[in-house]
Protein backbone atom coordinates (compact mmCIF):
# COMPACT_ATOMS: atom_id res chain seq x y z
CA UNK A 1 0.00 0.00 0.00
CA UNK A 2 1.11 3.36 -0.86
CA UNK A 3 2.03 6.48 2.03
CA UNK A 4 -0.56 9.64 1.74
CA UNK A 5 -0.15 12.29 3.30
CA UNK A 6 -2.99 15.04 4.04
CA UNK A 7 -2.49 18.55 5.37
CA UNK A 8 -5.45 20.83 6.78
CA UNK A 9 -7.47 21.13 10.62
CA UNK A 10 -8.57 19.08 12.62
CA UNK A 11 -11.33 20.58 14.64
CA UNK A 12 -13.32 19.73 17.75
CA UNK A 13 -17.11 18.97 16.84
CA UNK A 14 -19.86 20.19 18.86
CA UNK A 15 -22.87 18.33 17.51
CA UNK A 16 -26.33 18.46 18.85
CA UNK A 17 -27.96 15.31 20.02
CA UNK A 18 -30.21 13.73 17.21
CA UNK A 19 -31.80 16.44 15.24
CA UNK A 20 -32.45 18.63 18.46
CA UNK A 21 -31.94 22.55 17.12
CA UNK A 22 -29.49 24.44 18.53
CA UNK A 23 -31.40 26.67 20.64
CA UNK A 24 -32.73 23.34 22.24
CA UNK A 25 -29.85 21.20 23.22
CA UNK A 26 -28.45 21.19 26.98
CA UNK A 27 -25.60 18.70 25.40
CA UNK A 28 -23.46 18.21 22.96
CA UNK A 29 -22.05 15.03 21.58
CA UNK A 30 -18.13 15.56 21.09
CA UNK A 31 -16.07 13.86 18.26
CA UNK A 32 -13.59 15.45 16.09
CA UNK A 33 -12.96 15.94 12.40
CA UNK A 34 -11.83 18.56 9.33
CA UNK A 35 -11.52 17.39 5.43
CA UNK A 36 -8.22 16.44 5.31
CA UNK A 37 -8.48 14.19 8.30
CA UNK A 38 -11.10 13.01 7.50
CA UNK A 39 -9.54 11.60 4.42
CA UNK A 40 -6.31 9.94 6.09
CA UNK A 41 -8.90 7.84 8.26
CA UNK A 42 -10.37 6.72 5.31
CA UNK A 43 -7.19 5.80 3.63
CA UNK A 44 -6.04 4.41 7.27
CA UNK A 45 -8.77 2.00 7.36
CA UNK A 46 -8.03 0.95 3.65
CA UNK A 47 -4.89 -0.61 4.60
CA UNK A 48 -2.44 2.69 3.41
CA UNK A 49 0.08 4.33 5.52
CA UNK A 50 -1.52 7.48 6.19
CA UNK A 51 -0.27 10.70 7.16
CA UNK A 52 -2.40 13.62 9.20
CA UNK A 53 -0.10 16.91 9.06
CA UNK A 54 -1.58 20.35 11.28
CA UNK A 55 -0.47 22.07 14.27
CA UNK A 56 -2.77 21.47 17.56
CA UNK A 57 -1.83 22.72 20.85
CA UNK A 58 -0.27 21.14 23.09
CA UNK A 59 -2.89 21.17 26.02
CA UNK A 60 -5.26 18.00 26.38
CA UNK A 61 -8.03 18.41 24.24
CA UNK A 62 -5.25 19.30 21.60
CA UNK A 63 -3.84 15.70 22.26
CA UNK A 64 -7.46 14.13 22.24
CA UNK A 65 -7.62 14.94 18.96
CA UNK A 66 -4.15 13.58 18.21
CA UNK A 67 -5.78 9.99 20.30
CA UNK A 68 -8.75 9.85 17.93
CA UNK A 69 -6.43 9.98 14.91
CA UNK A 70 -4.55 7.56 16.30
CA UNK A 71 -7.08 5.14 17.33
CA UNK A 72 -7.82 4.75 13.23
CA UNK A 73 -4.28 3.75 12.56
CA UNK A 74 -3.27 7.35 11.17
CA UNK A 75 0.68 8.52 11.96
CA UNK A 76 0.16 11.71 13.53
CA UNK A 77 4.28 11.94 13.84
CA UNK A 78 4.62 14.94 11.66
CA UNK A 79 2.17 17.19 13.75
CA UNK A 80 3.73 20.21 15.26
CA UNK A 81 2.75 21.21 18.95
CA UNK A 82 1.87 24.55 19.86
CA UNK A 83 -0.32 27.34 19.47
CA UNK A 84 -3.42 28.67 21.69
CA UNK A 85 -6.36 26.70 20.61
CA UNK A 86 -7.65 24.00 18.67
CA UNK A 87 -10.67 25.12 16.30
CA UNK A 88 -14.13 24.11 17.00
CA UNK A 89 -17.32 24.00 15.06
CA UNK A 90 -21.02 23.52 16.22
CA UNK A 91 -23.38 20.85 13.94
CA UNK A 92 -27.17 21.26 13.92
CA UNK A 93 -28.28 18.19 12.12
CA UNK A 94 -31.11 18.74 9.91
CA UNK A 95 -34.51 16.88 9.03
CA UNK A 96 -36.66 16.93 6.45
CA UNK A 97 -36.80 19.75 4.59
CA UNK A 98 -34.97 21.52 7.50
CA UNK A 99 -31.27 21.74 6.38
CA UNK A 100 -28.04 21.30 9.23
CA UNK A 101 -26.33 24.00 10.08
CA UNK A 102 -22.76 24.72 10.86
CA UNK A 103 -21.37 27.68 12.92
CA UNK A 104 -17.80 27.80 13.38
CA UNK A 105 -15.25 29.48 15.91
CA UNK A 106 -11.95 28.49 14.66
CA UNK A 107 -10.20 32.21 14.24
CA UNK A 108 -6.79 31.98 15.51
CA UNK A 109 -6.86 28.41 15.62
CA UNK A 110 -2.99 26.65 15.93
CA UNK A 111 -2.69 25.36 12.47
CA UNK A 112 -4.20 28.98 11.56
CA UNK A 113 -1.29 30.73 12.94
CA UNK A 114 1.61 28.04 11.83
CA UNK A 115 4.74 29.23 10.07
CA UNK A 116 6.38 26.97 7.38
CA UNK A 117 9.02 26.31 9.61
CA UNK A 118 7.18 24.26 11.79
CA UNK A 119 7.45 21.79 9.14
CA UNK A 120 10.16 19.49 7.97
CA UNK A 121 8.62 18.89 4.44
CA UNK A 122 11.98 16.65 3.68
CA UNK A 123 10.78 14.42 5.99
CA UNK A 124 7.15 14.31 5.85
CA UNK A 125 7.55 13.61 2.09
CA UNK A 126 10.29 10.90 2.20
CA UNK A 127 8.77 8.10 0.13
CA UNK A 128 4.96 9.74 -0.03
CA UNK A 129 2.98 8.76 -3.40
CA UNK A 130 0.42 11.05 -2.79
CA UNK A 131 -0.24 14.31 -1.17
CA UNK A 132 -3.84 15.75 -0.37
CA UNK A 133 -5.18 18.97 0.59
CA UNK A 134 -8.67 20.87 0.25
CA UNK A 135 -9.75 24.20 -0.31
CA UNK A 136 -10.67 24.34 3.35
CA UNK A 137 -7.30 24.89 4.40
CA UNK A 138 -5.97 28.47 2.25
CA UNK A 139 -9.23 29.72 3.33
CA UNK A 140 -8.69 29.61 7.25
CA UNK A 141 -5.91 32.16 6.83
CA UNK A 142 -3.37 33.85 5.13
CA UNK A 143 -0.70 31.86 6.42
CA UNK A 144 -2.38 28.42 5.86
CA UNK A 145 -2.55 29.54 2.61
CA UNK A 146 0.75 30.08 2.15
CA UNK A 147 1.70 26.94 4.20
CA UNK A 148 -0.37 25.33 1.65
CA UNK A 149 1.23 26.94 -1.48
CA UNK A 150 4.87 25.54 -0.10
CA UNK A 151 3.55 22.01 0.40
CA UNK A 152 2.18 21.71 -3.01
CA UNK A 153 5.52 22.60 -4.21
CA UNK A 154 7.50 20.51 -2.17
CA UNK A 155 5.29 17.40 -3.42
CA UNK A 156 5.62 18.73 -6.68
CA UNK A 157 9.24 18.64 -6.52
CA UNK A 158 9.89 15.36 -5.08
CA UNK A 159 6.87 13.96 -8.29
CA UNK A 160 4.68 13.26 -5.88
CA UNK A 161 0.47 13.28 -6.91
CA UNK A 162 -1.13 16.48 -5.76
CA UNK A 163 -4.64 15.85 -5.28
CA UNK A 164 -7.26 18.39 -4.06
CA UNK A 165 -10.85 18.85 -2.97
CA UNK A 166 -11.56 22.21 -3.79
CA UNK A 167 -14.15 22.31 -1.19
CA UNK A 168 -15.61 26.00 -1.00
CA UNK A 169 -16.93 27.47 2.36
CA UNK A 170 -18.37 30.37 2.04
CA UNK A 171 -18.15 31.55 6.16
CA UNK A 172 -14.64 31.32 5.65
CA UNK A 173 -14.15 33.91 2.61
CA UNK A 174 -15.88 35.09 -0.42
CA UNK A 175 -16.09 33.90 -4.47
CA UNK A 176 -13.50 36.62 -5.65
CA UNK A 177 -10.71 35.74 -2.51
CA UNK A 178 -10.80 32.06 -3.27
CA UNK A 179 -10.51 32.25 -7.18
CA UNK A 180 -7.37 35.04 -6.12
CA UNK A 181 -5.55 32.06 -4.28
CA UNK A 182 -6.82 28.57 -5.46
CA UNK A 183 -6.80 29.38 -9.07
CA UNK A 184 -3.06 29.57 -8.96
CA UNK A 185 -2.39 26.65 -6.81
CA UNK A 186 -3.95 24.37 -9.61
CA UNK A 187 -0.77 24.69 -11.47
CA UNK A 188 0.30 21.57 -8.48
CA UNK A 189 -2.55 19.72 -8.98
CA UNK A 190 -2.71 16.34 -10.40
CA UNK A 191 -6.06 15.41 -9.58
CA UNK A 192 -9.24 18.16 -8.80
CA UNK A 193 -12.31 16.72 -7.01
CA UNK A 194 -14.77 19.16 -6.74
CA UNK A 195 -19.38 19.37 -6.86
CA UNK A 196 -21.09 22.12 -8.95
CA UNK A 197 -20.56 24.68 -6.33
CA UNK A 198 -17.20 24.42 -5.91
CA UNK A 199 -16.34 24.44 -9.43
CA UNK A 200 -18.42 27.92 -9.71
CA UNK A 201 -16.94 29.62 -6.64
CA UNK A 202 -13.36 28.44 -6.32
CA UNK A 203 -12.63 27.95 -10.23
CA UNK A 204 -14.93 30.03 -11.69
CA UNK A 205 -16.83 27.16 -14.03
CA UNK A 206 -20.98 27.14 -14.18
CA UNK A 207 -22.20 23.75 -15.43
CA UNK A 208 -25.58 24.57 -17.28
CA UNK A 209 -29.06 23.80 -16.61
CA UNK A 210 -27.86 21.94 -13.48
CA UNK A 211 -29.71 23.03 -10.33
CA UNK A 212 -28.42 20.11 -6.98
CA UNK A 213 -31.65 21.77 -5.03
CA UNK A 214 -34.29 20.19 -7.37
CA UNK A 215 -33.06 16.52 -7.28
CA UNK A 216 -32.04 16.71 -11.14
CA UNK A 217 -28.71 16.82 -12.44
CA UNK A 218 -27.65 17.45 -16.25
CA UNK A 219 -24.70 15.16 -16.27
CA UNK A 220 -23.61 16.39 -19.97
CA UNK A 221 -23.21 20.17 -18.69
CA UNK A 222 -20.92 18.69 -16.02
CA UNK A 223 -19.11 17.14 -19.06
CA UNK A 224 -18.71 20.23 -20.85
CA UNK A 225 -17.13 21.77 -17.41
CA UNK A 226 -14.67 19.09 -17.21
CA UNK A 227 -13.64 19.74 -20.47
CA UNK A 228 -13.00 23.53 -20.10
CA UNK A 229 -11.19 22.70 -16.40
CA UNK A 230 -8.95 20.25 -18.16
CA UNK A 231 -7.76 22.52 -20.93
CA UNK A 232 -7.55 25.36 -18.62
CA UNK A 233 -5.59 23.70 -15.83
CA UNK A 234 -4.08 20.56 -17.67
CA UNK A 235 -5.49 18.38 -14.35
CA UNK A 236 -4.92 14.07 -14.95
CA UNK A 237 -8.31 13.81 -13.71
CA UNK A 238 -11.28 15.52 -12.64
CA UNK A 239 -13.84 13.86 -10.63
CA UNK A 240 -17.16 15.12 -8.75
CA UNK A 241 -20.00 13.90 -6.51
CA UNK A 242 -23.01 14.31 -8.11
CA UNK A 243 -26.18 14.90 -5.15
CA UNK A 244 -29.64 15.37 -5.61
CA UNK A 245 -30.79 16.61 -2.74
CA UNK A 246 -35.03 15.80 -1.90
CA UNK A 247 -34.06 16.29 1.44
CA UNK A 248 -32.01 16.67 4.53
CA UNK A 249 -32.43 12.81 5.10
CA UNK A 250 -32.92 11.66 1.48
CA UNK A 251 -30.56 12.07 -1.40
CA UNK A 252 -29.40 10.50 -4.40
CA UNK A 253 -25.75 10.02 -4.83
CA UNK A 254 -23.55 8.95 -7.81
CA UNK A 255 -20.30 10.40 -9.18
CA UNK A 256 -18.33 11.56 -12.52
CA UNK A 257 -14.46 11.18 -13.72
CA UNK A 258 -12.84 12.58 -16.21
CA UNK A 259 -9.31 11.31 -17.49
CA UNK A 260 -8.75 13.64 -20.07
CA UNK A 261 -10.15 11.33 -23.13
CA UNK A 262 -13.32 9.01 -21.04
CA UNK A 263 -16.08 10.06 -18.93
CA UNK A 264 -16.78 7.14 -16.09
CA UNK A 265 -19.72 7.63 -14.64
CA UNK A 266 -20.92 5.68 -11.49
CA UNK A 267 -23.76 3.61 -10.68
CA UNK A 268 -26.75 5.72 -8.30
CA UNK A 269 -27.59 5.39 -5.29
CA UNK A 270 -31.00 6.48 -2.50
CA UNK A 271 -29.25 6.91 0.95
CA UNK A 272 -32.47 7.18 2.85
CA UNK A 273 -32.80 7.63 5.95
CA UNK A 274 -28.99 10.26 5.95
CA UNK A 275 -27.99 9.63 9.73
CA UNK A 276 -24.78 12.23 9.16
CA UNK A 277 -23.92 13.70 6.08
CA UNK A 278 -20.75 15.39 7.36
CA UNK A 279 -17.73 14.13 5.79
CA UNK A 280 -19.01 12.50 2.75
CA UNK A 281 -17.32 14.65 1.17
CA UNK A 282 -14.19 13.55 2.72
CA UNK A 283 -15.17 10.05 2.53
CA UNK A 284 -15.35 10.23 -1.43
CA UNK A 285 -12.24 11.81 -1.90
CA UNK A 286 -10.29 8.88 0.30
CA UNK A 287 -12.51 6.43 -1.74
CA UNK A 288 -11.10 7.79 -4.96
CA UNK A 289 -7.60 8.20 -3.89
CA UNK A 290 -7.76 4.46 -2.75
CA UNK A 291 -9.02 3.03 -6.07
CA UNK A 292 -6.99 5.00 -8.05
CA UNK A 293 -3.91 3.68 -6.64
CA UNK A 294 -5.47 0.32 -6.72
CA UNK A 295 -7.83 -0.39 -9.47
CA UNK A 296 -8.82 0.76 -12.94
CA UNK A 297 -10.55 4.26 -13.09
CA UNK A 298 -14.10 3.01 -13.60
CA UNK A 299 -13.74 0.75 -10.72
CA UNK A 300 -12.23 3.51 -8.62
CA UNK A 301 -15.56 5.64 -8.81
CA UNK A 302 -17.40 2.58 -8.36
CA UNK A 303 -15.42 2.35 -4.87
CA UNK A 304 -15.58 5.40 -4.14
CA UNK A 305 -19.28 6.37 -4.89
CA UNK A 306 -19.80 3.26 -2.66
CA UNK A 307 -17.18 4.76 0.12
CA UNK A 308 -19.10 7.66 0.71
CA UNK A 309 -22.34 6.17 0.55
CA UNK A 310 -21.70 4.02 3.68
CA UNK A 311 -20.21 7.01 5.07
CA UNK A 312 -23.85 8.59 5.16
CA UNK A 313 -24.87 5.61 7.57
CA UNK A 314 -22.62 6.91 10.14
CA UNK A 315 -22.58 9.45 12.74
CA UNK A 316 -19.51 11.57 13.07
CA UNK A 317 -16.93 12.87 10.60
CA UNK A 318 -14.86 9.23 9.87
CA UNK A 319 -15.87 7.30 7.34
CA UNK A 320 -15.66 3.83 9.72
CA UNK A 321 -15.96 1.07 7.15
CA UNK A 322 -13.46 -1.10 5.91
CA UNK A 323 -12.53 -2.04 2.24
CA UNK A 324 -13.99 -5.39 2.28
CA UNK A 325 -17.44 -3.81 3.19
CA UNK A 326 -17.24 -1.05 0.43
CA UNK A 327 -16.55 -3.60 -2.28
CA UNK A 328 -19.77 -5.54 -1.33
CA UNK A 329 -21.56 -2.71 -1.76
CA UNK A 330 -19.55 -1.29 -4.76
CA UNK A 331 -20.85 -5.15 -6.33
CA UNK A 332 -24.41 -4.66 -5.56
CA UNK A 333 -24.90 -5.36 -2.07
CA UNK A 334 -27.30 -2.61 -1.01
CA UNK A 335 -29.92 -5.25 1.05
CA UNK A 336 -28.64 -3.92 4.72
CA UNK A 337 -29.54 -7.85 6.14
CA UNK A 338 -28.44 -8.40 9.15
CA UNK A 339 -24.89 -10.07 9.09
CA UNK A 340 -24.56 -13.60 11.08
Amino acid sequence: MAKVVTMGEIMLRLSTPGQQRFVQAESFDVVYGGGEANVAVSLANFGHEAYFVTKLPEHEIGQSAINQLNQYHVNTKYIARGGDRIGIYYLETGASMRPSKVIYDRAGSSIACADVKDFDFDEIFKDANWFHWSGITPAISKKAAELTKVACIEAKKRGITVSVDLNYRKKLWSPSEAQSVMKDLMQYVDICIGNEEDAELVLGFKPKHTDVSSGKLEIDSYKEIFKEMNEVFGFEMVATTLRESYSATKNGWSALLFDGKTFYQSKHYIIDPIIDRVGGGDSFSGGLIHGLLTKNPQDAIEFAVAASALKHTIFGDFNQVSEKEVEALAKGDASGRVQR
